[in-house]
């Protein structure tokens, strides 16, 4: 059983622009542990601010009255008893006290012996245990440190194996390892301390985190840390969602976290955090288990040629399929069943046909838009147009009024024109109408227009738009569908002119 620590409310706190009030560090700590199954959470450094101090005591009210004190962790520094203090007037009961792991660090940072900082932190250490306060050990730069000079760390942890501390942490504090050399470092630290309980804490500058985390596991070690949605200091740490699928799924590791639960994790954090998660981030991005290419949709329905073990239930997700120009009639098929709509071959072609149309101009038609597009389809003129635009151009310049050339066909013979209007819409009726005026023929009159995004659909779905007319008396609508307002304008207006003709 591998242990997680996350450290979403600390190092993941220490994203640029991020930072947790008191009552969000409570919501998120009560996810993690009450609902993901986290085994410990590290949630604010000492001595930071009286708000960080507010956001401390609350999560560890809630935490004793539910039995969970003992699995908050606060950031402490060798700083006599500043930290301490600290940490016991908050409410708390467990410090990770901050070493320096490398020898550069303590000679060019503390300026002091490896004799002076060891004493330092075995007063530390005896002062909590007399404060009843646990401690965890970070040994900071370690990743440097096991790799420069690594007679300091064996001395450092030579020193200090007896004394009573829980867990020797080993951070890769500025992401320089990579999976070869943390599967080694490990091992050292493993093979020369068997007795102790080492903590692997990774950073994610080389994008290697998981990796890295997978290769300390693989060495022995008997706890990692995690942050949701890979928070952290610069290019943050491996995230919680990652690492429990590689230890399940890649090295058969067991873990205390509820697989089922990360997603609300993941999206709690980033709506407290304003770090959007990336649309193919692993597991919990919004486009993961999202198939795009429509041979992609045919193989998961001939024995689930495309899954692998991430399936999307076991992370509270669902498979989706969508709707694109890559889209085949597979995609179309899977969006159907799932909105209970039962469609013939040859309708099934068209609405394909019409969403490859508006899938090279937009990213992404949506499950809520397929409706609205199958009923554009079924309304279209099934026989062959009277009239047809053959080409148009719309223009608008800075201080000029919009202008539109229009050449259509009305009865076999094609008609040119330009005008200018109020908006391009405007401009192409203008047009219009002059040619229906040089020909002598009567045109409708535009009661009303009005422009909407069909319900369910996103922002950037297409629009529709609905135009109302009178001709001869008679009113009557006509609808037109596209990602542009305008044409989906003139697509309206090309349905009334093969109406009022038919």
């Amino acid at each position: 059983m591998i242990e997680i620590m996350d450290t979403t409310l600390r190092d993941g706190e220490q994203t640029s622009g991020v930072a947790f009030a008191a009552h969000e560090k409570l919501s998120i700590a009560q996810i993690l542990l009450n609902e993901l199954g986290v085994d410990r959470i590290e949630i604010a450094s000492a001595r930071v601010s009286d708000g960080e101090f507010e956001g401390v005591r609350r999560v560890a009210e809630w935490a004793r009255r539910t039995g969970r004190l003992d699995r908050l962790e606060v950031l402490g520094f060798i700083d006599g008893d500043a930290s301490l203090k600290w940490i016991e007037q908050a409410g708390c009961c467990v410090a990770n006290l901050l070493c320096k792991g490398s020898y550069r660090h303590v000679s060019e940072q503390l300026h002091k012996t490896p004799a002076g900082h060891i004493e330092d932190i075995s007063a530390a250490v005896r002062l909590a245990e007399k404060m009843n306060i646990g401690v965890n050990i970070y040994l900071e730069d370690w990743s440097n440190g096991i790799k420069d000079s690594p007679e300091y760390v064996f001395l450092l942890m030579d020193e200090l194996k007896d004394l009573p501390i829980r867990r020797f942490m080993l951070p890769d504090t500025l992401g320089v390892l990579n999976p070869l050399n943390a599967y080694e470092y490990c091992g050292l630290m493993i093979d020369r301390y068997p007795g102790l309980h080492f903590d692997f804490h990774a950073h994610n500058d080389y994008d290697l985190a998981v990796a890295n985390v997978f290769s300390a596991v693989r060495a022995g070690v008997k706890g990692v840390h995690t942050t949701i949605n890979g928070l952290g200091e610069r290019a943050g740490n491996a995230p919680t969602g990652s690492v429990l699928a590689v230890l399940k799924d890649q090295l058969g590791e067991e873990t205390n976290l509820r697989e089922e639960k990360i997603n609300h994790a993941s999206r709690l954090v980033e709506t407290y955090s304003g770090i959007h998660i990336a649309p193919n981030r692993p597991l919990v991005g919004e486009s993961v288990f999202t198939q795009c290419a429509g041979v992609h949709a045919d193989g998961d329905s001939k024995s689930n040629l495309y899954y692998n073990d991430l399936l999307p239930e076991r992370f509270g997700r669902v498979r989706e399929y969508a709707l694109g120009k890559t889209s085949g009639k597979a995609n179309i098929r899977k969006n159907l069943e799932a909105l209970g709509i039962d469609m013939d071959e040859e309708t099934t072609r068209k609405v394909t046909e019409r969403i490859i149309e508006l899938g090279d101009k937009k990213e992404m038609v949506t499950q809520q838009d397929l409706p609205y597009i199958i009923s554009d389809v079924l309304n279209q003129e099934t026989s062959d147009p009277k009239i047809r635009i053959l080409n148009y151009s719309l223009s608008l310049a800075q201080g000029l009024r919009p202008v539109a050339t229009l050449k259509i066909e009305i009865g076999g013979r094609a008609y040119e024109q330009s005008a200018s209007g109020d908006g391009q819409y405007d401009a192409f009726m203008r047009a219009l109408r002059s040619i229906y005026s040089d020909l002598g023929r009567p045109f409708p009159m535009l009661t009303n227009y009005s422009v909407s995004i069909p319900p369910g659909g996103r922002t950037d779905a297409f629009v529709q738009t609905i135009i109302s007319w009178n001709f001869a008396g008679v009113d009557f609508k006509t609808r037109g569908l596209d990602g542009d307002q305008t044409e989906a304008a003139i697509k309206a207006t090309i349905k009334m002119l093969n109406k009022i003709e038919g």
